[in-house]
């Protein structure tokens, strides 16, 4: 548990650490115990954990302010007090007299309001259903998979539920001594998500309810997932549009014919008609990447790269000398 030491303790650094150095402390103790670098060692998975769960709170300012001033029982201290200012009466406490001097050891402590509220006289947590955070989780694919869609087995970390308390915070009337309270601890979610063809870079794809687990019993969060669509080697992408650039010879060029063009599908013929100039675009519709959620697809888009004839036989820089005397001004 992170908090049986002190969460600073546990990553290492004193209580005026900056944020900064708390993160650089938390990256260096996550990468030396990280269950995938210690395959089959239950000490290092643990302190895996004590080390995520110190790093989920005081990564979080308002959450770190919390604990500084409340200490392990910070996720109620606030909730007691603010109860204890804004709803007593004028006959005793709002929690059946129940005495808020935290830390004193005259009348009811933290602890034991705590334990109480948990299981005591009112035989159930008074907390609020609160929802799960949304997640954003970056995927990486091809052009051609942003074409044709695919799929993705996700494997990342997020709180789950707490295995020993089953999520509700207590265990046998009192703080679960696993989640301290929490009801969730760190672990890792696996998924396989399917990517529809389309997608392009910056595409956020929604998946309702597969994000953070809620406590006391709310909803999940929902999962997004960011799209980043690598560049290709041939192919440049603007919308659902692909440009490509096709080398035509002189001849060609000069006196037309036909040509094979790269696209996502395989080779294309394509016709140049006699005297293409070099840039000339021509425009094949319905070959670029598929709209998405929509019929169609955009148009591949082929410019033309004239290629110059190199090493010349005399027969040949005669021949163009002859063109020379025949069209001065080309």
């Amino acid at each position: 548990m992170a908090n049986e030491k002190n969460l600073y303790e546990t990553l290492g650094v004193p209580k005026t650490a900056s944020a900064d150095e708390i993160k650089k402390a938390y990256r260096k103790l996550a990468r030396k115990y990280h269950p995938d670098l210690n395959p089959g060692d239950k000490a290092s998975e643990e302190t895996f954990k004590k080390i995520n769960q110190a790093y989920e709170i005081l990564s979080n300012p308002e959450n770190r302010t919390k604990y500084d001033k409340y200490g392990e029982q910070w996720q109620y201290g606030e909730q007691y007090e603010k109860a204890r200012t804004s709803q007593q009466q004028t006959q005793g406490s709002p929690f059946g007299g129940y005495d808020f001097n935290f830390g004193s050891s005259e009348g009811g402590g933290f602890e034991d309001i705590l334990s109480q509220m948990l299981g005591g006289r009112t035989g159930r947590r008074r907390s609020h259903p609160q929802p799960g955070q949304s997640i954003e989780q970056p995927v990486d694919i091809s052009l051609e998979e942003a074409a044709s869609g695919t799929s993705r087995l996700l494997s990342f970390q997020m709180q789950k539920p707490c295995e020993t308390c089953g999520g509700s915070g207590a265990k046998d009337k009192k703080i679960c001594p696993t989640c301290q309270g929490t009801g969730i601890n760190p672990g890792i979610e696996r998924l396989e998500v399917k990517i529809p063809a389309g997608v392009n870079t910056d595409s956020k794809i929604r998946l309702a309810g597969k994000g953070g687990y809620g406590q006391a019993g709310g909803q999940r969060g929902d999962l997004y997932l960011r799209i980043h669509v690598r560049p290709h080697e041939k192919f440049e992408r603007k919308d659902d549009d692909l440009t490509v650039n096709v080398p035509v010879n002189l001849t060609t060029a000069m006196l037309g014919g036909e040509i094979f063009i790269p696209s996502l599908k395989g080779k294309l013929a394509l016709k140049i008609p006699a005297e293409t100039q070099n840039g000339r675009t021509f425009r094949l519709k319905g070959q670029g990447i598929p709209h998405l959620g929509k019929d169609g697809s955009g148009d591949l888009l082929a410019k033309v790269s004239i290629v110059l004839p190199e090493k010349l036989t005399d027969t040949e820089r005669d021949l163009f000398e002859k063109l020379r005397q025949l069209r001065p001004d080309s």
